[in-house]
């Protein structure tokens, strides 16, 4: 939509470029890969540790053998469904590089075209206690924003983009080019960095769980928020912009009839 036209409640505006969409939905099929086949990963090991090294007779600091049942992620959890180390290697590594380069392709059309700038800069006052505040209270009361502000990205939701784009995306990959035996040459750097392999290893899974957390608070807010219109903003990029709640009547005054 062109700059500065005020748009009303029902509205259907454009909202997503393509490659936006593109990028989602290429991103969400590499994510859930690697998720799946990550757990393949780890059930052949399904043991951390901090320091350089890790193995059977060290002390790990989780060991999933005590959650899960029959010490192993179930197979409808999994890519492949039946045990293979070297096929879920093979499935997460194929989509680790889909979602590197996409997701540099993000970084650098959103810098291009002002997107990151835009839409996830914090402008002043969004941090204050009292607005953070605020805004926790709206979403805890499933308060949707209306009108305009359906538009723009809240407090909430510019911090959590920023952590996961900034800080947990480039630490996933980061950490998974450190569990590349043959690319030690390169990553000595970043090994040394996380304070050795067994580190990387469990900082990997750690960033791979507050992904999977992300996916599930953002596709349980896609519902409560009407996933139709979410959704087909997604697709087609258009969005109808929620109507702002109709005003509640005045009282009338003690004594006159209604």
């Amino acid at each position: 939509m062109g700059e500065g036209q005020e748009v009303r409640g029902g509205d259907l505006v454009k909202r997503h470029r393509l490659f936006t969409r593109v990028w989602h939905w290429v991103n969400a099929v590499a994510v859930f890969v690697m998720l799946m086949s990550g757990l393949m990963i780890s059930n052949a090991h399904p043991r951390l540790y901090w320091g350089e090294y890790g193995a059977n007779f060290d002390r790990p600091w989780l060991d999933l053998n005590h959650y899960l049942p029959g010490g192993r992620f179930p197979g409808w959890a999994t890519i492949p469904s039946t045990y293979s180390l070297a096929d879920g290697r093979l499935w997460h590594l194929a989509f680790a590089w889909v979602f590197a380069f996409g997701f540099l392709a993000f970084l650098i059309v959103g810098l291009v075209n002002r997107h990151i700038r835009r839409d996830l800069s914090l402008k002043k006052g969004e941090l204050a206690p009292r607005h953070l505040l605020a805004e926790v209270v709206h979403h805890a009361q499933l308060k949707f924003p209306t009108g305009a502000a359906a538009l723009n990205y809240n407090t909430l939701q510019k911090i959590t983009y920023i952590l996961v784009l900034f800080v947990i995306f480039p630490t996933l990959i980061l950490t998974g080019l450190c569990l590349q035996p043959g690319l030690s040459p390169l990553t000595g750097w970043a090994i040394d960095l996380f304070g050795g392999r067994a580190t990387a290893r469990s900082v990997h899974f750690i960033c791979a769980g507050l992904v999977a957390l992300f996916i599930v608070v953002h596709l349980l807010l896609v519902i409560l928020a009407g996933p139709i219109n979410e959704i087909r903003s997604m697709v087609t990029g258009y969005f109808r912009i929620p109507p702002d709640p109709a005003p509640k009547p005045e009282p009338l005054p003690d004594g006159e009839p209604a």
